[in-house]
């Protein structure tokens, strides 16, 4: 006969978060993910609206080959945010307001 080890069971720690803005949005969103991962967190799954037609755009490729999922951050436009890593006190700007 084997003896067992008792399983003791723990609660899961959250996971940490940092502080970002969001269209002018006080934000927590998850520490070490891209700002595209955050974003879709937070419900946004368009970061932009195409030229001329206005059509949303999102995260397509998901590593930094199509610019679809292009932002402003801290002011520098056409920031891609599926390789961009999210900062506490990042300005992120959709261009599609904070109710989009």
């Amino acid at each position: 006969m084997t003896r067992r080890r008792a399983r003791h069971t723990r609660e899961p720690r959250p996971a940490p978060t940092v502080a970002v803005v969001v269209d002018g949005v006080r934000t927590e969103v998850p520490a070490a993910v891209s700002v595209a991962a955050a974003l879709t967190v937070c419900g946004r799954t368009a970061f932009r609206e195409s030229r001329p037609s206005g059509e949303p755009r999102g995260v397509f490729c998901g590593m930094g080959a199509c610019h679809e999922c292009a932002v402003t951050i801290d002011g520098v436009r056409g920031v891609r945010a599926c390789i961009t890593p999210v900062a506490a006190g990042m300005r992120v700007d959709t261009g599609r307001g904070a109710s989009r």
